[in-house]
């Protein structure tokens, strides 16, 4: 795919041209009811991005849809609304809002929906698997004037956010709730294909590079026992918790959003188009992606532990591991 930039309109059951974008599978209600338990999740492990045309979870009332696109806008204090089930709350609104009941109610039924479809369609995958935030992306994602690190315009892997992972995976689920405009995203491939190309620019390969330990020692596990009794009396605290594996991706990840010259590569460079009422999946951590525009988008996160995983020689953890 060197060079290459393909716009594609996803949605209404069809998709053209899709053959020319090898990372994407495409979903259909015929073909997602006779797929096997294996069969979306072998494909998301091996680096592809799993769309569904129509929606396959259900949804809230359209009128507590339309209720959250014309309030949130005008009412968000952060960088998105989220549930956060560490603390059974609402971020990013004031508690005291009249739609905060109505946000509450919405993310709380869909982190449940997609949590029950994803156990269903990828039991193993997703056994014992911590299910995280359930988020709603309120507003325009082009142009927006944040810092470059939290932008979602910047192509990137997903790291940092969620505490330490240790090395387990990031698992993704988006709803793209916006009536009448399509979510526009970029990506320049899986982790397999990205890392080894930019390894030696980021500083992990090459003269003077170095990946580092991954796994945690004593004062890693020093500071999550620290971090584990503060979650005790402040339950969001636990995002404060690392490892050796997540300040490496971390590391890759302001390496991409800090280099002009890797966000105008053109290789590998590839766009998709996500139709209104359209879902997608993806590991986020092994799929490199941003968000070029689009407003109003339900994003659910799962952390599938590495030990679930039937191609682990995919994940970043034994790709940096190869590297060290």
């Amino acid at each position: 795919m060197s060079g290459l930039r393909i716009g594609l309109a996803l949605g209404g059951g069809s998709a053209r041209g899709l053959a020319q974008i090898p990372m994407l599978e495409v979903f259909d209600e015929s073909r997602l009811a006779s797929a096997g338990p294996r069969t979306l999740s072998d494909l998301l492990e091996q680096g592809n991005i799993v769309y569904f045309p129509q929606c396959p979870v259900p949804l809230p009332p359209e009128a507590d849809l339309e209720a959250l696109r014309n309030e949130l806008p005008r009412q968000l204090t952060r960088k998105n609304v989220s549930y956060h089930p560490e603390a059974d709350s609402v971020r990013g609104i004031p508690g005291d809002s009249a739609i905060y009941p109505t946000a509450y109610r919405t993310l709380t039924a869909v982190r449940q929906n997609i949590a029950d479809f994803t156990r269903r369609v990828m039991p193993e995958l997703m056994r014992n698997a911590p299910i995280a935030t359930c988020s709603l992306r309120p507003m325009e994602e082009a142009g927006r004037d944040i810092d470059a690190h939290k932008a979602s315009e910047l192509i990137h892997f997903d790291a940092g956010a969620y505490g330490a992972t240790n090395g387990d995976r990031i698992l993704r689920f988006f709803i793209n709730i916006n009536p009448v405009r399509e979510r526009v995203w970029v990506s320049k491939g899986d982790f397999r294909h990205v890392f080894p190309r930019y390894s030696d620019r980021a500083g992990f390969t090459g003269p003077g590079g170095h990946v580092g330990r991954l796994e945690k020692g004593p004062l890693d596990n020093m500071r999550s026992g620290l971090v584990r009794g503060l979650s005790g009396i402040a339950p969001l605290a636990k995002v404060l918790d690392s490892s050796p594996y997540d300040r490496a991706m971390k590391r890759f990840h302001d390496f991409m959003k800090d280099t002009p010259g890797f966000q105008a590569d053109p290789v590998g460079h590839a766009e998709v188009h996500f139709a209104p009422y359209s879902a997608w999946t993806v590991f986020a951590d092994g799929v490199s992606h941003g968000c070029l525009s689009g407003q109003h988008c339900f994003i659910w996160t799962a952390i599938p532990p590495l030990a679930n995983a039937r191609f682990p020689e995919f994940a970043p953890m034994n790709i940096l591991r190869a590297a060290a």
